[in-house]
């Protein structure tokens, strides 16, 4: 026969673990407060801060602006109906009617290199033709006829 071999109570084992567990908790607990309590408290409370250099305001680009001469024109036999059209600061203009051949002019001023946009559209009220041309800087940038009558159609850049 053997020698009995001593065995520990399972009460004894139970409490170290369960010792050892608080233990891990409660490290845990204080060094998650410490991680918290370390990004939460203002700069100014962990002592003097070293100067930044000082660097000199900046002061806005200019912007180069342009201006271009822009013309609408309309020309037809029979006038022109629901005339409109973006004008200088792209504001939108109407006319009810208009007799041919009809234009105007205005000047738009903006940053250069900047797209801009241009239209015109209007209602053929027939028969025959009728023509929209946009001229800007002297160029002829869009043109179109329409010779359906009652018919709106639009040039546009």
């Amino acid at each position: 026969m053997g020698v009995p071999t001593a065995t520990r109570a399972q009460r004894e084992c139970a409490g170290r673990a369960r010792s050892a567990g608080s233990f891990v908790v409660v490290f845990g607990v204080l060094a998650a407060a410490f991680a918290v309590s370390a990004y939460v408290v203002p700069r100014s409370a962990r002592g003097p801060v070293e100067a930044e250099p000082a660097t000199a305001p900046v002061a806005p680009a200019a912007v180069r602006t342009v201006s271009h001469s822009v013309v609408y024109e309309l020309v037809g036999a029979h006038g022109a109906r629901n005339v409109t059209f973006a004008a200088a600061g792209s504001a939108l203009t109407q006319h009810a009617e208009v007799a041919t051949p009809w234009s105007t002019r205005f000047t738009r001023i903006g940053p250069a290199g900047r797209t801009e946009f241009y239209s015109i559209a209007a209602r053929n009220p027939g028969p025959g033709e009728l023509r929209c041309r946009i001229v800007v800087d002297g160029v002829v940038v869009a043109e179109k006829t329409e010779t359906e009558p009652d018919r709106l159609f639009s040039c546009a850049v």
